[in-house]
């Protein structure tokens, strides 16, 4: 892996938005910790002289006034959020809420040591922060907002209110492929299963393992859903359904994932045996592994099961609680629910199965339900709430927020598409994307604000392998700026 320096992305083109870049990839800045970096650019902001401003939740607003000559135009708000998520591979040491992000260059990418990058928002974020920094830049009045919490509820986009913003046109840089233009994106809701817990003593003559699944992609749950990755929870669910009756195995713990908007990458479920049974499970998880790699040789090729001894537990799920869990993990929906008819090839309805957590008193299965439209997301809802009443166990609902209902007829959306096919001499994509944007919730307390959403390339987001596309940053960078240049004049009163 090459060296991993601030001064290596800061000489990036272009330089004022890869020097912020790595400024916030030095500040720990996961869901629930932006305290520290939102100080920092607060700090800066009015080192510059710029009116900021910390709402009540926690979002950033930052004013800047127009350049001259564009006293007269329509003023806008370039929108990113603070958070980044935090996913790292297991053997790699990190700590999020201390520890730097290890960004490097690879190549035509840029990546990071063995966690998620943060491009997913950080570039866009960068971007917003260096046009508040610039003194050549044209533009006409400028506000940016910087929410919290976008990727673990989007406690931050709640909270915004009416009067916070006073411009006309959103801007949002939370896209991942340069060339699209998005309009419109997914609305979801979290589904959180309770299984109540019950426990027994371990038999005796029995040994204990745990079998463990690592190695899969994992990646954004809404951008990367129609992949066909694995998803670890489900994965070890299979298993489990062909093979706990047959061997006798009794589960002390099941966790997997870690974010409800991330595929599961890895789980582990303890489990033990009868001692006469343990070349039997050897040889099961052998067959399973191997089954795995020939389904999934295309998507998974690093794929691996290990079942490793470990200490016996002092108690196991009893029986019929532990046939619950597996029933309802291996028949619970996940993955693309329906492909739109509208936009092709753009995901409409989905399901991903994010979080497995075995606590004293319950096992809770977190979901992230997504739709383009009320109704897919409610059916979904309906589909779990006829399974947990199946399956005897609770499920709640909750954070359910809405989609961003597209525009055909938006006029910045024709600015951003007239400005692309100038600068490269070709037509964008136009597109809804499976994802939660946060335009939708701004739509309620600005429901006349003209939005659109645009960024650079960013591959495998949401997992350590994110990466994001060098000279896209720069062509994303240059849409921007020449969009702000077009902004038209406020209309006379």
């Amino acid at each position: 892996m090459p060296a991993v320096t601030e001064t290596a992305l800061a000489s990036l083109y272009p330089q004022p938005l890869w020097q912020w870049f790595a400024q916030i990839c030095a500040i720990p800045h996961p869901s629930k910790h932006e305290q520290a970096l939102s100080q920092h650019i607060q700090a800066w902001a009015r080192d510059q002289g710029l009116s900021v401003r910390e709402d009540k939740v926690g979002n950033l607003i930052i004013k800047k006034p127009a350049t001259n000559g564009f006293e007269n135009r329509k003023t806008v708000v370039i929108q990113a959020h603070l958070d980044m998520v935090p996913q790292k591979n297991s053997d790699k040491v990190h700590d999020f809420t201390k520890d730097a992000i290890e960004a490097y260059v690879d190549g035509d990418w840029v990546t990071a040591n063995g966690t998620t990058l943060g491009a997913d928002n950080g570039i866009g974020m960068a971007s917003a922060l260096a046009i508040l920094g610039s003194s050549d830049i044209k533009h006409g009045p400028l506000e940016v907002l910087l929410t919290i919490d976008e990727e673990a509820g989007m406690t931050g986009a709640f909270g915004v209110e009416p009067g916070m913003l006073q411009a006309e046109i959103l801007i949002n840089t939370d896209s991942e492929q340069e060339g699209e233009i998005y309009m419109g994106c997914a609305g979801g809701v979290d589904a959180e299963f309770t299984v109540a817990a019950k426990w027994q003593a371990v038999s005796t003559s029995v040994k204990a393992f745990n079998l463990s699944l690592t190695g899969l992609k994992g990646g954004h749950s809404g951008v990367n859903i129609h992949l066909g990755r694995g998803n670890a929870n489900k994965i070890l669910a299979r298993f489990l359904a062909n093979n706990a009756a047959q061997l006798g195995l009794a589960i002390s713990a099941f966790n997997g994932g870690s974010l409800r908007n991330a595929i599961p990458r890895e789980a582990s479920v303890s489990l033990t045996v009868a001692a006469e049974k343990h070349s039997q499970l050897q040889q099961q998880v052998a067959d399973f592994e191997a089954l795995l790699k020939q389904e999934l040789a295309a998507v998974e090729p690093a794929l691996k099961l290990s079942l490793t001894a470990t200490t016996t537990p002092e108690q196991v799920l009893t029986g019929d609680v532990q046939s619950t869990l597996i029933n309802l993990l291996n028949v619970c929906p996940n993955g693309v629910m329906r492909m739109s008819d509208e936009v092709e090839g753009v995901t409409e309805t989905s399901l991903n199965m994010g979080v497995i957590t075995t606590k004293d008193n319950s096992i809770q299965v977190l979901c992230l339900i997504r739709s383009l439209i009320d109704s897919g997301r409610e059916q979904v809802e309906s589909m779990l709430s006829s399974l947990a009443q199946l399956a005897g166990a609770e499920v709640k609902f909750s954070g359910a927020y809405p989609g961003w209902k597209p525009n055909p007829d938006s006029p910045v959306m024709a600015i951003v598409n007239q400005t692309y096919q100038d600068i490269y001499h070709k037509e964008p994509v136009i597109m809804v994307i499976h994802a939660g944007l946060e335009c939708g919730l701004f739509k309620k307390p600005y429901p006349e604000m003209d939005m659109v959403s645009i960024g650079p390339t960013i591959r495998f987001p949401h997992g350590p392998d994110e990466m994001v596309n060098i000279k896209t940053v720069g062509q994303y960078w240059e849409l921007l700026l020449a969009v702000l240049e077009r902004i038209p004049a406020r209309e006379a009163c």
